[in-house]
Formats: structure tokens, sequence, C-alpha cells
């Protein structure tokens, strides 16, 4: 079987190959790594782009070996190659899509996944966990013009259950069927604003298909998306997954120092699935959430501020966001 993967040297590339203006990548079934010393200016077709230099401009990732970082993610791809060259099919097909049909696309990759060996492999390797659910998942607090809302499971950092999905779509169809709502702000109580995907659920649906639907039916995604421009997303902690998938789709998100972005489902043998491929591309780029979603590194808030995956680093707690929120910390 052919490498799902290949890494060009944009250093010693032909340039009528690989320095294209077109969209069209190299090789549409591999995920395609472009590395070189320093940022070149009009590299297109490319689904990574690597370079030594520190803080280079979008869509370039910088780190401080190109190379050794390239192979690393080509032994990723390795082992996980359904879900790897699945995750740049989807951004590449997204970047000429609409929100709404990059979350069914996303959704509906997703679903094979799932049904996937990749994904049944790490799935029988996980450990096995309860799943410790909240009566009240998601809550919602009025004062006047303001709603705030916050996931409510702190004794799992908020993992993101069914429960709470549907929860959190209820309280962002109130922000969507009330125009006098004009400000949303969303939180997560306790330690992180929300650590991904609930493990304790991973694998317990049996239809992907019938998931599918789900998934598409009930999005938070798309009500945020619907209410956007009047939602800022308050960060902590940990930002996994649907964490930062769901969050990067808010008008606005405000991090605190102490916030670490990660995107862990390709080790999974899968894609985001929260609409992070959909939502995360809008602010970094398809290239640099390729990259972390392919890599499953952290991102530190600093970082993430000088990508525009977030607007505001601070600590500052504004008790006028969430006036419970310091009796839940």
């Amino acid at each position: 079987m052919e490498s799902p993967f290949v890494i060009v040297d944009l250093d010693h590339a032909p340039n009528d190959r690989f320095l294209a203006h077109g969209t069209e990548p190299p090789d549409p079934d591999r995920v395609v790594i472009g590395v070189a010393a320093e940022p070149t200016d009009a590299v297109e077709g490319f689904d990574i782009l690597l370079t030594g230099v520190p803080d280079p401009p979008r869509p370039w990732v910088g780190c401080a070996d190109p190379r050794a970082t390239a192979r690393q993610l080509g032994h990723i791809a390795d082992s996980r190659p359904a879900a790897s060259v699945a995750l740049v099919q989807v951004l590449r097909m997204g970047s000429g899509l609409s929100i709404p049909d990059r979350l069914v696309l996303e959704s509906l990759a997703y679903s094979t996944l799932q049904g996937g060996a990749d994904f049944r492999s790490w799935l029988a390797a996980a450990p096995r966990r309860a799943h410790r659910p909240a009566e009240t998942p998601v809550r919602l607090d009025r004062d006047g013009p303001r709603l705030s809302i916050t996931l409510d499971r702190p004794w799992v950092r908020n993992a993101f259950d069914a429960a709470t999905r549907d929860a959190l779509c209820e309280a962002l169809q109130v922000a969507v069927a009330d125009p006098s709502i004009s400000r949303v702000d969303l939180h997560g109580n306790g330690p992180a604003f929300c650590s991904g995907g609930d493990l304790a659920e991973f694998g317990t649906s049996r239809d992907p298909a019938q998931a599918h639907l789900v998934r598409v039916h009930r999005s938070p995604g798309a009500l945020l998306h619907r209410c956007a421009p009047r939602v800022t997303a308050h960060l902590h902690g940990a930002c996994v997954g649907a964490g930062i998938e769901l969050a990067a789709f808010a008008g606005r998100v405000v991090a605190a120092p102490d916030t670490v972005i990660r995107l862990p489902e390709v080790g999974m043998g899968l894609i985001p699935g929260a609409g992070g491929t959909a939502s995360v591309p809008v602010r970094v780029g398809r290239e640099r959430t390729a990259y972390l979603a392919l890599s499953g590194a952290e991102l530190s808030a600093g970082v993430a501020l000088r990508w525009g995956l977030v607007d505001e680093v601070s600590d500052r707690e504004d008790p006028a966001t969430d006036p419970q929120r310091a009796l839940h910390r």
C-alpha cells in the first residue's frame, strides 16, 4: 500500500510542481507536508507547511526542527492512515463550503471512521470508564439582555457527553430564538472549560449511520454559528477536542493564561467531530488546523492568541458574565 503521506523539501523542490497557484494538492489521497528553512510566498496545495522560523506568518507552523517534525507527522499518518487522509480531505473540501455544509461533511467522515479498524483497535485498548452524568449538565443564568451558559460537570472537567450536547443545544436555541438577548457568555465550571468528548460514551453507539443523523440534527456548533456575533467563549484549563471546536465558533474567544488547547482525535482513529473542521480553519486556516489535529500537539494560550484561535488572553474574571461562577470554582 502506498504511504499515506509525502514530505516535500521546498528548498529544493521543482517550482513547476510544488509552487503552484492552484488549490489542487499534488497528491489528493495523501497528506502533503511542505518543509522549508524560511517561509515561501504563494505556496499552494499543501496540507501542512513547516519552517524553522519562529512565529512565522500563516499558514506556516514554526518548529525547532521542521524536518524531524515532518517525519513525526509521517509516523502518525502511517499509524492512522484512514483518519489522517480523511482529515486533510475534509479540510480541503470544506474550504469551498458553507459552515452548515462543512458540519455535514465532517459528520459523514466521522461516522465512516467510527466503523473503521483503527478506531475499533483504539477502543478495545482504552480503559473502561464509568459514566458520571449530571442532573443539570448545563446551567443558564439570564440577566436582562445577557445570557450566561455554563457547562457544569466539573468532576469530569466538563467532558462532553450526549446529555451535555442536548442541554447545550437547548440553551443555544434560547439565544437563537430571542433577539432581545444581546450577549451570550459561554463558560465551563471547575478546573477546565471542557476536556473533550466523554470517553465513557465512546463506542456506545452501534449504528454510525444513525449517529450521523443525530450529530447533524443536534449540533451545538450549528447553533453557535447562527448566534456567533453575540457569543463570547471564556476558556480556561483544558480545552480539548469539543472544548475548542465549539468555542472557535464564538464571535469572541477569551482565554485564561492557563488555557491548553489540543485536538486528539486522529490518535483515536477519528477526526474532530464537534465541528472543529468547520470552526477552527476559519480562525487559523486549514493548514494549521491540519497540523493541530494530526500532531495532537498542545497549543498554549499565547500561541493561540498569535494564531488568532483566541482573541484575548486575560486572567480577569468579569462577574457580570456569570454571577454564580465564583460559587462553583
